[in-house]
Parts: C-alpha cells; sequence; structure tokens
C-alpha cells in the first residue's frame, strides 16, 4: 500500500485527447489569461494613479483585481503548459503550492466581496455615517483581515490535506489541484477530519452569501424610496456590477460543489470549473468598467497617457 511519501508527482486531468483540441484550449486558455492580466492590471494601475479613485469603493476593487490575477496565475499556466507539451504531470510540491494559492486567492475574494457589499450597504442605507464607518483605517483593518483570514484557511486546508495517506493512485480528475479529487486518493478514515474542515469553510462561506443576500434586500428597498429617477440609476449603476461578480462567481461555485451526483460527468465538471477557477478573474473588470464612469476615465486616462509616452 503506497502512501502520500512514495508519491512524487500527480496526473492532472487531460483537456483534450486530441492534438488540434489540446492547440486550441492551449489558445483559449492563453486569451483569457491575456485578458485576464490586461483588464485587472489596468484597474489597480488606475486606482493608484488616479487620486480621486482613493474611496473605499475603489481600494476594494484593487484587492479584488490582486485576487484575480493570483487566481488566474495559479490555475492556468500549468494547464496551458500541459496541453501545449501533451503532459499532465504535476509535481508533488508543485501540488501542493497549486492547491494553497487557490484556497487563499478563492477565500479572499470571498471575503473580499462580502466587504464590498457592505461598502455599497453603509454608502446607501447609512450614508451619513459612511465616513466614520470606512475611513482609510478601516477599510485597511478589514483588507488585512480578508488577506489574513484567506491565508489561515489555504495553510490550514493544505496542510491537512497533504498530511493524509494517499493509496488511491495519483491521477486527479481535475486539471489543477483541488481537494475533493486528492481526498478521493485518501486511504485513510482521517480525511474525514478534512472534510470536517471543509464543511466549517463551506459554513462561512455560507454565512457571507446570506449577509450579501440580506444585504441587497436592504439596499434595494433603499434604493426604491430615493424620489428621483437619477438617483436611482446612480445607486443601482455602483450596485449592479459588484452583484453580477457575485452571481457568477458564487453560483458557479456552489452549483459545482453541490449538484446531485446523478447530473455529475466529466465534461460538466470540467465546464464548471472553468466557469467558477478561470473565467471570473477575466470577466470581472470588465462587468466594473462597463458600468462605472469614473473608472472608465481613469483607464482611459492611464492607456492614453502611456501611448502618448510611447
Amino acid at each position: 500500500m503506497s502512501n502520500s511519501s512514495s508519491i512524487s508527482h500527480f496526473l492532472l486531468l487531460a483537456l483534450a485527447d486530441t492534438r488540434q483540441l489540446q492547440l486550441l484550449h492551449f489558445c483559449l486558455f492563453l486569451g483569457i489569461s491575456l485578458a485576464a492580466l490586461l483588464g485587472n492590471g489596468l484597474i489597480i494601475s488606475a486606482v493608484a494613479c488616479s487620486h480621486h479613485l482613493h474611496t473605499p469603493m475603489f481600494f476594494f476593487l484593487l484587492n479584488l483585481a490582486l485576487t484575480d490575477l493570483g487566481s488566474i496565475c495559479t490555475t492556468v499556466p500549468k494547464a496551458m503548459h500541459n496541453s501545449l507539451w501533451d503532459t499532465r504531470y504535476i509535481s508533488y510540491t508543485g501540488c501542493a503550492a497549486q492547491l494553497f494559492f487557490i484556497m487563499f486567492f478563492m477565500s479572499a475574494e470571498d471575503f473580499l466581496l462580502t466587504i464590498m457589499c457592505y461598502d455599497r450597504y453603509v454608502s446607501i442605507c447609512k450614508p451619513l455615517h459612511y465616513g466614520t464607518l470606512l475611513g482609510s483605517r478601516a477599510c485597511a483593518h478589514m483588507a488585512a483581515a480578508a488577506w489574513a483570514s484567506a491565508f489561515l484557511n489555504a495553510l490550514m486546508h493544505t496542510a491537512n490535506t497533504f498530511s493524509l495517506p494517499l493509496c488511491q493512485g495519483n491521477a486527479l480528475g481535475q486539471f489543477f489541484c483541488e481537494i475533493p479529487h486528492i481526498l478521493k486518493l485518501s486511504c485513510s478514515k482521517s480525511h474525514l477530519r478534512e472534510l470536517g474542515l471543509l464543511a466549517a469553510t463551506s459554513s462561512l462561506g455560507l454565512g457571507c452569501f446570506v449577509f450579501i443576500v440580506f444585504s441587497y434586500v436592504q439596499i434595494f428597498r433603499a434604493v426604491l424610496r430615493i424620489p428621483s429617477e437619477q438617483g436611482q440609476h446612480k445607486a443601482f449603476s455602483t450596485c449592479l456590477p459588484h452583484l453580477a461578480v457575485v452571481s457568477l462567481f458564487l453560483s458557479t461555485v456552489i452549483f459545482a460543489h453541490l449538484k446531485p451526483p446523478s447530473i455529475s460527468s466529466p465534461s460538466l465538471d470540467l465546464a464548471l470549473s472553468v466557469l467558477y477557477s478561470v473565467v471570473p478573474p477575466a470577466l470581472n473588470p470588465f462587468i466594473y468598467s462597463l458600468r462605472n464612469q469614473e473608472l472608465k476615465a481613469a483607464v482611459w486616462r492611464l492607456m492614453t497617457g502611456w501611448f502618448r509616452k510611447h
């Protein structure tokens, strides 16, 4: 019986079985990753360089863009490499690192989306207290708490998962290292401990989801009480991008992990994993910039200034 100490590498899920499809997946992932790098890079640069964007909403958006950059850089490069070179190999250490960073960035994104919802709630429902509740120090503390909590969560899960003995081979049914697929290789009842940790993390995620839903109920009630149509439109324009990002991220994650086994299939599982791990980092910058005139103007100034210099 082999255990985790005798496993030197894992075999990731092959995205395709023909050379043409492998190259197509490589080109697709390359396009998505370039879009994510460009979009999130522009948001980070625009917020950092534009003093009038130094507000809580854009500060948290900058942090979200950092999580998106980290997330796309964790999963996609290895998938592109494997597709290009027709391999499934990932080292044991590389798998552990990939799992840690995936958990870290996805947990941070969940926490930051919750904080951004709180920002919108205070802005619309308690505008007179906005400066007090979301001062620069409070924002820094909330962002630091989100990153620190995500780090501890990722460290705890990674250490626990890779302490389990593995005796069911080394083939993973996913194109990146993910906890449920590693647990399937475990031959010890101690994997129930990790399932318990996953349940606790899921409960925390559910708590964030409930908070977001409750906040948006209050937000929409407050917006509908605004007498002017222009005021309603302005309030909605600051909320809808965040709501769209939350819906895209949470709906795909929840459905991927809670769907009935009867409808599960390798192709569906692969499509869902791409939807929640690869697509959001590329779409989030465009969702936010499409509806926010200030951000669009700042990005445009940044781009035209760069072209003038070059």
